[in-house]
């Protein structure tokens, strides 16, 4: 009994020191890791929706970070107590599993660097869920946002699957504000006072409809004139909006443009394009202009 005892102490006395400094690195190495990812995590300066989402995607990316980080390191801790106690050579199992590596990065390229672009989405803050987004010829709201995929609602109202990896380019169209133009087109004979007159009266009434307030950010502002030719003045308005609503205030700015304009008595260009088959040029262009008179 004593011998084992001795044996013990023998086994314990040479390796308690380099187990301990072992371990105290790891502990660390985990405390530094845990350090670094609460940078990642972006708090909710305001209490919105779009601010909580992106809290919380940065906490779920800040988890996997350190997950992963944590795994490494205590695989290494473990490989170095096993060289430590049992005096195992380490490399042979380092190049194996640098080789698998390797092999799982090749087999898997597609799939790492969707979620590289994934991570940078969400660390560089591109867009969150609920934003209204456009990705080449893809225009939705994203339902749904991993580190792998984007999804998004198209106006069709079916669900867009991305991955991540594909996208190139990226026009969010939520944040900050919205624009819309409105293009009026008036027949050559109305006079362009006249005209500017009822627009701007129409542009004044939804500037200083209350209701209306909070979805307006600047405007709706005359530009002047767009277009001019012998069929038509087109005269175009800006308007900027609260993000995503610029469609409904361009529809309610037309409709107080066309009651303005029947209560001023002002026509409203109606130019008609006419294509025909199996004609020459010339009788076209006189076909449009018989069309126009």
């Amino acid at each position: 009994m004593p011998s084992t005892f001795t044996q013990w102490v023998d086994w314990i006395v040479p390796n308690i020191l380099p187990l301990l400094g072992i371990l105290v690195v790891a502990l660390i190495a985990n405390r530094l890791l845990r350090a670094l990812t609460r940078l990642i995590v972006k708090p909710a300066a305001v209490p919105t929706r779009q601010s909580q989402l992106r809290e919380q995607q940065t906490l779920t990316l800040a988890g996997i970070v350190y997950s992963t980080g944590r795994k490494v390191v205590w695989a290494v801790t473990l490989l170095g107590a096993l060289h430590v106690v049992f005096k195992i050579n380490i490399l042979p199992a380092v190049t194996v599993t640098g080789l698998a590596s390797v092999a799982v990065g090749f087999g898997a390229q597609t799939l790492i660097r969707d979620v590289i672009a994934g991570f940078y989405i969400v660390l560089e803050d591109q867009y969150v869920v609920g934003d209204t987004i456009q990705i080449a010829d893809y225009i939705g709201r994203v339902e749904h946002l991993t580190l792998r995929r984007t999804v998004l609602r198209d106006p069709r109202g079916a669900l867009v699957t991305i991955a991540n990896g594909e996208i190139r380019t990226v026009s969010n169209l939520s944040r900050d504000w919205s624009q819309a133009f409105v293009d009026v087109s008036f027949s050559p004979e109305t006079s362009s006072d006249k005209a500017l007159q009822a627009l701007d009266s129409a542009a004044a009434a939804l500037r200083n409809d209350p209701a209306w307030a909070p979805a307006l950010v600047d405007g709706p502002r005359i530009l002047g004139v767009q277009n001019l030719d012998r069929t038509a003045s087109t005269i175009r308005l800006q308007v900027r909006t609260a993000p995503t609503r610029q469609d409904e205030v361009a529809r309610e700015l037309r409709r107080r443009i066309q009651v303005e304009l029947h209560k001023q008595g002002i026509p409203i260009s109606s130019v008609q394009r006419i294509e025909l088959t199996g004609v020459t040029h010339s009788m076209q262009e006189a076909a449009q202009s018989d069309s126009t008179n």
